[in-house]
């Protein structure tokens, strides 16, 4: 998962804890993503959901319950994972097992890292797409990021 996304969005929220390794999030952030000509947008940090978390293990309910108010859901995962749609759909059975509504919402999900990737497995992973929308970003290198701002403001407005 991405230490904090609101950051990599240029979000305006102040002291977020930002780290290059998982499970950096421990409390929802909120901030606000600055979009073209004063619009913006809200968005929430949410810690990372492990395989468990519908029965409480980790954060589990401490934090699944602020996913229930979100418009859309936006799961991150590194270009660098084993198995990308696997772990997608880890995500996925987690919040049907803890509210079957949240699978209504709209989603997209951002490869995250894609700068420690080469192109090579980039095409690789959109053969292997879950069937979602999917984003390519960098951190690192804000590549892919107006992208996402782009599909997420579309969504919100759709």
């Amino acid at each position: 998962m991405p230490e904090n996304l609101l950051y990599y969005l240029y979000c305006r929220q102040p002291n977020p804890k930002i780290a290059e390794y998982p499970f950096t999030t421990l409390t929802p952030n909120l901030g606000i993503v600055s979009y073209f000509d004063d619009l913006s947008f809200a968005m929430a940090d949410i810690p990372g959901i492990i395989e468990g978390a519908h029965k409480g293990k980790g954060l589990g309910h401490r934090f699944l319950r602020h996913i229930e108010r979100n418009a859309i859901l936006l799961f991150i995962i590194p270009a660098d994972s084993e198995n990308i749609s696997k772990e997608y759909e880890l995500l996925v059975n987690e919040l049907k097992q803890y509210s079957p509504e949240l699978l209504d919402k709209e989603r997209v999900l951002a490869v995250s890292k894609c700068d420690l990737v080469d192109k090579e497995s980039i095409e690789k992973i959109k053969q292997k797409n879950p069937g979602i929308e999917t984003v390519f970003i960098s951190a690192h290198t804000h590549f892919g990021l107006n992208e996402l701002k782009d599909v997420l403001w579309k969504k919100l407005n759709e």
